[in-house]
């Protein structure tokens, strides 16, 4: 995360080139406080490389599946995840993915 002269903050979610600028002050506090959560800073961090289901990012963290499906469903409202859903062994999984690389909120 950097914050430079200019009134711009950069999050870097992924090394990769897809970015988005957020100039909204809506979205630029939803986007904060979604990121104020250590535990939604994890998942992201869990979801970089591949999507993921909330079985296997709860098991990673050690977390029940439903505190984990509110923490994604606060990253999917504010915007930096994407959830799509696909048939699993036991019924239909809910796979998390990052919505974009690099964030920039100008402010």
């Amino acid at each position: 995360m950097e914050i430079s002269q200019s009134g711009f903050l950069e999050v870097n979610l992924q090394s990769k080139s897809e970015s988005v600028l957020i100039e909204s002050d809506d979205q630029i506090e939803k986007i904060v406080k979604a990121l104020s959560s250590s535990t939604r800073r994890k998942i992201l961090h869990y979801i970089q490389e591949e999507p993921m289901d909330v079985s296997n990012i709860a098991s990673n963290l050690q977390m029940t599946e439903a505190n984990i499906s509110a923490q994604i469903k606060k990253l999917e409202d504010a915007g930096l995840i994407i959830c799509d859903y696909t048939s699993g062994a036991h019924g239909v999984r809910k796979l998390s993915k990052l919505k974009f690389n690099k964030l920039t909120i100008n402010f």
